[in-house]
């Protein structure tokens, strides 16, 4: 029985280790939307096999005080739903996820959890570099005083 339980291991390990782990990096531009439209910077790191990824993100935008519109930083971890291909050049997602917040106006400071959803498309530009664009909408937490938070950006992803 030992035996038989150390050759499924061994072939288990090896199956898994002769699927590919794809991994891409995204450094964005884009707009917060929320409650006046600001400019918006971030990057994602992700990692996944075939249709289901995992990516952590990073994003930040301005506080505006003549528009009464609040910086906010994101920091999430969100899983990917992803046809397992580019389609035509096309690499369409669904994703959902959740992480923290902070959003802040003049003396106004909120922390908290914000869960996120929304959805985009990856498109190859040449060798591994796709350009990526993505919405997002962000239930935010707390005492924030904008929510949901909706964002759309636009970045190069680096496949690798």
């Amino acid at each position: 029985m030992r035996v038989a339980r150390m050759t499924l291991l061994a072939v288990a390990l090896t199956l898994a280790s002769a699927l590919p782990a794809k991994a891409d990096l995204t450094a964005f531009v884009g707009a917060n939307t929320t409650p006046e439209n600001r400019g918006l910077r971030g990057f994602g790191f992700g990692a996944g096999l075939l249709v289901v990824a995992f990516e952590f993100e990073y994003a930040t935008t301005s506080e505006d005080t003549s528009l009464n519109a609040p910086s906010l930083k994101t920091g999430s971890g969100n899983l990917l739903l992803q046809t397992p291909m580019m389609i035509h050049g096309f690499q369409p997602y669904f994703t959902v996820g959740g992480g923290l917040y902070r959003e802040r106006l003049g003396n106004h400071v909120d922390t908290s959890f914000a869960p996120n959803s929304g959805a985009g498309v990856k498109i190859a530009l040449a060798g591994p570099l796709r350009l990526r664009i993505d919405y997002r909408v962000f239930k935010l937490g707390g005492d924030a005083l904008y929510s949901p938070a909706h964002r759309l950006y636009a970045g190069l992803n680096l496949k690798f």
